[in-house]
């Protein structure tokens, strides 16, 4: 499924309302995830902070009623990108440092990490500790052969 022009509108006009709610001043001291999900059925786009409250929410016309059985991964591709394009903006929310935008299911199942921020590292795609289990194994097999 390729993005339309007027689902990135949407995307783009969802981050900067997420961003409008914790202006940059000078004591960041919101301590915060910023939760997105959204719903399959309902095509609804929405941002829940830590305490699961309600950010803000758009309704993304053509994800409502999708079906496809890979929409999340596709829907991924198309957030990253947009938080890429949107990136300064989401820079100066006044949240403490580190954060991340993580992208939940209806269920709260946590699908993909989008974004991730921490001081002067930003981290787009891909989960951050992609692999540490495996590392974290063979770290322990080496050192119980000793």
């Amino acid at each position: 499924m390729k993005a339309t022009d007027q689902t990135k509108q949407q995307i783009e006009r969802f981050i900067r309302k997420v961003s409008e709610k914790f202006p940059a001043d000078n004591e960041t001291g919101i301590m915060t995830d910023i939760h997105v999900r959204v719903s399959q059925d309902s095509g609804e786009l929405l941002a829940f902070n830590d305490d699961d409250e309600e950010i803000t929410r758009c309704v993304v016309e053509q994800w409502i009623d999708n079906k496809d059985e890979n929409f999340y991964e596709e829907i991924t591709a198309t957030l990253r990108e947009e938080f890429k394009k949107c990136h300064n903006q989401i820079d100066e929310m006044g949240i403490l440092k580190p954060y991340s935008f993580v992208l939940e299911d209806d269920d709260k199942e946590n699908i993909a990490e989008i974004y991730v921020a921490d001081d002067d590292t930003i981290i787009l795609g891909g989960d951050l500790m992609e692999g540490l289990d495996k590392d974290l194994d063979h770290f322990l097999d080496d050192l119980f052969k000793d």
